[in-house]
């Protein structure tokens, strides 16, 4: 049934240092899986992580080789009749490795809808949209620099919502950064901040409530992974939107954290949750507890960015959004037709699968050898 799985570690400096509280990115790492069957279909997907292990449990490395020894092996071995089968093989044979069984999945998602002729989005529930809008990510540090930036942005019509990333300074410093940037952009434009689980409870209490005052829209993860306790004091005691991010890592914590109301926004990340129908089966728990949604990245590149574009076009409520700009993070593109940008949101795809053709050629000249 499959040719070959291939696992390929291709290396992309970014346009400017990407700062974060975890890591400052000036490269990315795209990690990209290309299946292709006897019957001579090619699939794609992508496993990216921000940077290495300072972010979470997987790295480029470790997916490669782990895809390679584990996952290779016994995707050959299983000769199944559909992903749900085959996934449900790998889940039980495997442990863990969220990010190379999205990979996977995404893959062999693209090879059925391509087989059906058919929009991947349409394997997922049907596109209620043909685009997702998409925020632009504020991280160089330097607040003249990001006002610069935001408002070249908002000019060229490609982004008018801003997100910055702080916590890796002082709580004072960060938030007069923050309210310098949202004063000179001027109160129709959006501003949201994440944190990267940088707070602890007290700083975020300190933090939130000027930035609230201050006229920002959203805070994204402001305290450590398991700390829901303090994550629920802060969305009961804000009215600011308290968004779950790193917490969030499928299905099940999705459920825990609605349970204890320890959010009011979810971003949902394909990789995070382990793949495309696990971030929808995220939507769900959101909508069943009536938690707004946000289309969130690890930084993919347009793999990653597009796959994760079908799936939120299917949500009915993306109430925030989306932050699908990896792509337009990169200096260089692996496609042979770039994602298309305009008008402040990502436009689908029409074709069949995931609706994109890569550059083999390019591919092989950025590739880790």
């Amino acid at each position: 049934m499959y040719k070959s799985i291939e696992t390929l570690l291709v290396e992309i400096p970014t346009i400017r240092p990407h700062k974060m509280a975890v890591a400052t990115m000036q490269t990315q790492t795209l990690v990209l899986i290309r299946i292709e069957t006897e019957d001579g279909f090619i699939g794609w997907g992508e496993a990216t992580t921000i940077g290495g292990l300072g972010y979470g449990e997987e790295s480029p490395e470790s997916i490669k080789t782990n895809i390679e020894t584990y996952f290779a092996p016994l995707l050959k071995s299983l000769q199944l009749p559909n992903i749900a089968q085959t996934m449900r093989a790998l889940n039980k044979n495997i442990n863990g490795n969220r990010f190379a069984k999205c990979a996977i999945q995404t893959a062999l998602l693209d090879i059925q809808a391509q087989r059906l002729d058919l929009p991947l989005s349409e394997l997922l529930g049907g596109r209620l949209r043909d685009s997702v809008p998409v925020l632009w990510v504020l991280a160089s540090g330097d607040t003249e620099k990001d006002i610069a930036e935001a408002q070249k942005m908002i000019a060229a019509k490609r982004h008018n919502v801003f997100k910055l990333k702080i916590g890796s300074r002082a709580v004072e410093a960060d938030v007069e950064h923050v309210l310098a940037i949202k004063k000179a952009l001027g109160k129709d434009i959006s501003i949201r901040v994440d944190v990267n689980r940088a707070w602890s409870e007290l700083e975020a209490i300190k933090g939130i409530q000027l930035l609230q005052d201050g006229g920002v829209d959203l805070i994204e993860q402001p305290c450590a992974i398991d700390n829901i306790d303090a994550m629920e004091h802060l969305t009961r005691r804000f009215d600011i939107a308290i968004m779950a991010d790193e917490s969030l890592m499928g299905p099940s914590s999705a459920y825990r954290l609605a349970k204890n109301n320890a959010a009011s926004v979810f971003a949902v990340k394909v990789a995070q949750s382990g793949g495309l129908i696990e971030g929808r089966d995220v939507s769900t728990v959101a909508h069943l507890a009536g938690i707004d949604l946000y289309g969130g990245t690890m930084l993919e590149g347009p793999v990653g960015t597009i796959a994760s574009a079908h799936l939120f076009s299917t949500f009915d409520n993306l109430a925030y959004g989306t932050e699908l700009f990896g792509p337009l993070l990169l200096t260089d593109d692996i496609l042979k037709t770039p994602l298309q940008y305009q008008d402040f949101e990502l436009h689908l795809p029409q074709g069949a699968g995931l609706g994109i053709e890569m550059d083999e050629d390019k591919i092989d000249r950025l590739r880790r050898q």
